[in-house]
């Protein structure tokens, strides 16, 4: 059993157009730098996406994220990194999070511990990731769309966008909801989710796939670059 972390933070910046070709860049020089800084045990700089599809078409050059996981519960500061991407954005938040559930690998490493401490009474954040296999990527995409259809109508969902190592074959999303309830309810009675789900191990899409569930400690700033509604907001 890998213990959980005692912190994990999700940053997301927003780029005017005109700054977006500069994000390129620093996409390829900052992930090392973000997994050098004292007290980082994993870092992903990630591209991001509307969350409605998970093809190339779904794309958003003006936000990236960063999820990183700390040995300490003081971490968070992403020093010159996050220092770098400030100047750079129009608007960012940053998202404060305690593991609940983790289940799977992320390049090879169980990145949040084996947590099961089971449901948080307030805020929840769910993270997935996945890569596809090749072969499979078509009848993946296919399959998605609806149920990003219904996830947009969820009950209790306050957040939602894609996150991505590159623009194909890696795929995953960010969702925060009201509460652990709301969740579950989308996860496990929504019928094309439900069918999605049990379509999985036959289509064997993924060659790396990761599900994680977090309770929100804190959110820092800008809720806009979360693409953040409120609560009955359609």
């Amino acid at each position: 059993m890998i213990p959980p972390p005692p912190l994990v933070t999700l940053h997301v910046w927003r780029l005017p157009r005109r700054s977006a070709g500069l994000a390129f860049p620093r996409m390829a020089i900052d992930p090392r730098r973000l997994r050098r800084l004292p007290g980082v045990r994993f870092a992903k700089l990630l591209g991001t996406g509307t969350g409605t599809g998970f093809g190339p078409g779904d794309a958003d050059l003006t936000r990236f994220a960063a999820v990183v996981t700390w040995d300490t519960p003081g971490g968070g500061d992403l020093g010159a990194v996050g220092r770098a991407w400030d100047r750079l954005a129009g608007g960012a938040a940053r998202i404060d999070l305690t593991p609940l559930v983790s289940r799977g690998r992320w390049s090879g490493v169980a990145p949040f511990g084996e947590p099961h401490a089971g449901k948080s009474q307030g805020t929840v954040l769910a993270l997935t990731r996945a890569r596809l296999r090749p072969a499979k990527a078509l009848t993946f995409w296919n399959a998605v769309p609806p149920v990003a259809r219904e996830l947009h109508a969820a009950p209790g969902l306050l957040a939602r966008f894609g996150i991505g190592e590159a623009p194909v074959g890696w795929q995953g999303t960010v969702s925060v909801w009201r509460d652990a309830a709301d969740l579950t309810a989308f996860a496990y009675r929504q019928p094309e989710h439900r069918a999605v789900i049990a379509r999985t191990p036959a289509a064997r899409w993924y060659a790396e796939d990761l599900f994680a569930r977090f309770a929100v400690r804190a959110i820092h700033g800008d809720k806009a670059v979360l693409s953040w509604r409120e609560e009955g907001e359609r």
